[in-house]
């Protein structure tokens, strides 16, 4: 396997300087509930369910935008996702005048879809039947890249993306630091690791101490599988999870590689974890956030990790939810 080019700390803080003009900065909120019910020292949450479009992807895909040429982005770009990233790629497409289509799976969730066209994107949906998902999808984009001449974007797999995803963690070690805290521990969800590989690699060079811990629905635990094996590997076809953004079979390469210099590990979670940890969010601090955005709490609050008398970061990565499926699931918790 190639090993792709890991960014440095130098090449990340050059995204957030760019990317930060573009997006906000989210909050980082401490919960003494969470401490309390965890028996952790102090425990942060950043949620990037608050930012634009609903999540952090917004972050890496007005980076990889911007390394387009002239010529690139007057012709246009063309991704494939199940959600976040065409919502993000969408709104910066809109923001910098540059046309998006985005190829979405059929059972793709209605809310991501109708969001992704109202920052103006072209959606066109794939059926896969009972292939993977995101390989039917993948192939429709490359298609209509080469039928079109657009620019092929992948929406995690791409040392651009990880670049720019590591604003959330830039972020949240400036945050960290103003509030004289340091953490011990970070917990954050896992797809195709886009987020974690740009943050696991904000904190290997600014706080090379904390402990990385990459929370992934049971049955898509790819990344997870890959550390710890040492390569890449591909789950099973047949898995099902309520966490739709985070139901990649296989991590990326640049993400991998991000996350093995990290140091990171897995950590995977059941739906019923997920539920809880919706339910907890929504009751305890106010959040609204998508299964996908509270795997890494629920991740926390599983138990599988020790956190005792430590300090501990959780990325909170989304809250793209219809009202509806919100409701179902924390009815279920």
């Amino acid at each position: 396997m190639d090993t792709p080019a890991v960014p440095d700390l130098d090449h990340l803080r050059r995204a957030y300087a760019v990317t930060s003009k573009a997006t906000q900065a989210t909050p980082l909120l401490e919960s003494t509930a969470l401490a309390k019910l965890t028996g952790a020292a102090r425990v942060f949450v950043k949620p990037e369910s608050l930012q634009w479009a609903g999540s952090f992807k917004i972050r890496g895909a007005y980076w990889r935008l911007k390394q387009l040429s002239p010529a690139e982005a007057a012709r246009g770009v063309v991704a494939y996702s199940s959600g976040n990233f065409a919502q993000g790629l969408a709104a910066a497409g809109e923001a910098l005048g540059i046309p998006v289509t985005i190829v979405m799976p059929i059972d793709a969730p209605a809310a991501k879809r109708e969001a992704t066209a109202g920052y103006g994107a072209r959606v066109v949906l794939t059926h896969h039947g009972d292939r993977a998902r995101e390989e039917v999808a993948s192939e429709r984009a490359r298609q209509i890249a080469a039928e079109e001449n657009l620019t092929l974007l992948h929406p995690f797999d791409d040392p651009e993306i990880v670049a720019g995803q590591a604003g959330a963690g830039l972020e949240a070690l400036d945050q960290l630091a103003a509030k004289q805290a340091k953490a011990d521990l970070l917990f954050c969800p896992v797809g195709g690791g886009g987020l974690i590989g740009g943050v696991s690699l904000a904190f290997h060079y600014i706080s090379p101490q904390t402990r990385i811990i990459a929370v992934e629905p049971e049955g898509f635990n790819g990344m997870g599988s890959s550390l710890a094996r040492g390569a890449i590997e591909t789950m099973p076809l047949g898995g099902k999870s309520i966490s739709d953004g985070l139901m990649a079979r296989a991590p990326g390469k640049a993400p991998f590689a991000a996350m093995t210099l990290a140091g990171a590990q897995g950590l995977a979670v059941d739906d019923a974890s997920v539920r809880r940890a919706m339910k907890f969010a929504f009751e305890k601090m106010k959040l609204v956030l998508e299964p996908s955005g509270a795997a890494s709490l629920a991740g926390l609050m599983s138990g599988s990790i020790d956190v005792a008398g430590r300090t501990v970061l959780v990325i909170a990565s989304g809250g793209n939810v219809a009202l509806a499926d919100f409701e179902r699931h924390v009815a279920d918790a």
